[in-house]
């Protein structure tokens, strides 16, 4: 059976699953009830784990050059900074870290949702992949499977092109990228539990002339005498100098329904009406920023906008899979909506593209739903509480946090430490792989970063060994895995503690010469098998004694990969 299948919606989350499945070798149908994309500034920050994403897809660098770097957030608190102005040239490089994380691979990047997509837009079409727009997914009807318990035999969907012709199609997959009015979500009736914040708010795309340094973001508050949400002003630059993306609190005269377009979920911009002219954003500046206060001009759009928080019951029906906005609906601080969907896109990619290269069971489609919604409650809670708390917290942000370096699938049944386990706090099967910088190979001019031989679309073997250890062990676990999975599906890499021993065949010798993978992964023996996601699928301590396959790594690959 040919797996088909359909991507509804071509924003953000579904171009990088359209994208990230075709470079993985997959394919898929990719529609959008728009005809040409939103102009408007909807997301902005791309946060180091997507960059990370974005550069296997050769995206990285594009997207630098046509964004500005976010640097740290400065505040003002009742007209008065807090606690100093920030100056040009007085921002520093945010520290890296080590450990479980390891090196941060980039800071936070802002570039507008437009040219995102834009950029993604172009990577999808010259992949082969034709995005076909004004096409609106009118009906879908899940077919019931042949036998009691066996797997669904497809989805018949019914699109309504723009010319007003209808046509119905059954594919084995549908994954609905289609935002929180998602017809994808409401043609199964997934409940979509939550609720809405009462505060409605408004944003504009203005210019401020002052003299912030180039990626300051500002946020200017005054809170309330009691329990409520406070006055606010937040500022996030744009690459255009000199523009920016504001926010605060509507006044009640503007204060709608907000966008719920009949289905009951107040979320995102509004549908329809004016938005706050330049005058209303003005008042609201005049307000809470530091005298004299900056003026804005022109304004290049406005709008009201409503935040819920809502879940999706389930991230997968049969054969109908939820990604981003249509799965879950939060506040925006910290910038996680756009960048939580993409990684859903990225962990759903790598298994589609498995399963329809015939190299996977259905089965392993159900650990998108195991491994995501979980990130998904816990994105929920953070920025429901940051929102809560905001202008009135008592220490600072881990600096962490945010950057999403730190997602995790433990406990996910498709990923197994061996023994002995390691420690909550060390590296854990389902953790990501940190990156590590200044590896030498024989023969490259130029140090390698872990994370660029991570970037094939297949598995890593990765094998650690100390000076002095005998790497026939490796050697024989890398020779019987190739017997079980080809050379497009597994890459093997030793990586030297010490002085490297001499070529061998089956395993890329790799020096650890800055010893920054001992730093991120320990400097005792170990060996880990990545998923084509950068994440750890299976993580075995000390010296592999035996040519066998540990059971733990035999148990991971007969779940991820057909007999």
């Amino acid at each position: 059976m040919v797996l088909s299948v359909l991507v509804v919606g071509a924003g953000p989350v579904g171009l990088t699953l359209a994208a990230e499945l075709a470079r993985q070798g997959g394919h898929c149908r990719l529609i959008d009830q728009l005809s040409e994309p939103l102009p408007y500034c909807r997301a902005i920050g791309i946060t180091p784990r997507s960059l990370e994403i974005f550069a296997a897809l050769g995206l990285a660098q594009p997207l630098i050059d046509a964004g500005v770097w976010l640097e740290p957030m400065a505040t003002v608190m009742d007209q008065r900074w807090l606690p100093a102005p920030p100056e040009a040239g007085s921002v520093a490089e945010p520290p890296p870290s080590l450990g479980r994380c390891g090196p941060v691979p980039y800071g936070d990047l802002g570039v507008p949702q437009p040219e995102l997509e834009r950029q993604l837009s172009r990577l999808v079409q010259s992949g082969g992949v034709d995005l076909e727009r004004n096409v609106r997914l009118d009906a879908l009807q899940p077919l019931p499977p042949a036998a009691a318990g066996g797997p669904s035999p497809g989805v018949t969907v019914t699109l309504l092109h723009g010319d007003g012709r209808r046509e119905q199609q059954t594919v084995q997959v549908v994954v609905g990228c289609d935002g929180a009015h998602s017809s994808v979500r409401h043609a199964l009736a997934i409940p979509f539990e939550g609720e809405a914040m009462e505060a409605a708010f408004m944003l504009g795309d203005v210019a401020i002339d002052w003299d912030l340094p180039r990626g300051v973001p500002l946020r200017a508050l005054r809170l309330p005498s009691e329990p409520g949400p406070p006055e606010f002003f937040v500022a996030i630059p744009l690459p255009e100098p000199g523009r920016y993306r504001v926010s605060m609190l509507a006044p009640a005269d503007l204060d709608a329904a907000g966008p719920t377009r009949g289905d009951g979920v107040a979320h995102g911009l509004a549908a329809g009406g004016d938005g706050p002219d330049l005058e209303v954003l003005q008042q609201v500046a005049d307000a809470l920023l530091v005298p004299p206060v900056p003026r804005l001009r022109d304004l290049r759009w406005s709008s009201t906008y409503r935040i819920s928080m809502r879940l999706a019951a389930d991230y997968q029906r049969g054969g109908v899979f939820l990604a981003g906005d249509a799965a879950h609906i939060h506040p925006p601080t910290g910038g996680q909506g756009m960048n939580t969907g993409i990684q859903d896109a990225h962990n759903l990619a790598w298994k589609l593209a498995l399963v329809q290269r015939g190299l996977a069971p259905l089965s392993l489609l159900d650990s998108y739903a195991a491994e995501r919604r979980p990130v998904g409650a816990a994105v929920i809670r953070r920025t429901l509480e940051a929102s809560l708390n905001f202008g009135r917290e008592q220490a600072p942000p881990d600096p962490l946090v945010n950057t999403q370096l730190l997602e995790t699938y433990r406990g996910s049944a498709w990923v197994r430490d061996g023994e002995p386990v390691p420690a909550p706090e060390d590296l854990r099967a389902g953790d990501r792989a940190p990156d590590a910088e200044g590896l030498r190979r024989r023969h490259v001019a130029m140090p390698l970063r872990l994370s660029e031989l991570l970037r094939a679309p297949r598995h890593a073997l990765l094998i650690s060994l100390p000076a002095g250890a005998d790497p026939a062990p490796a050697r024989a676990l890398a020779a019987r895995l190739r017997q079980q999975l080809p050379a497009a599906l597994l890459q093997s890499h030793l990586i030297a503690l010490g002085p490297p021993p001499p070529e061998c065949h089956e395993l890329a010798v790799i020096a650890d010469a800055a010893g920054q993978f001992a730093a991120s992964y320990g400097s005792e023996p170990q060996a880990l098998l990545v998923r084509p996601d950068g994440h750890i699928a299976w993580r075995q301590l000390g010296l592999l004694e035996h040519p066998d396959v540990p059971e733990a790594l035999r148990e991971v690959l007969g779940l991820t990969f057909s007999p």
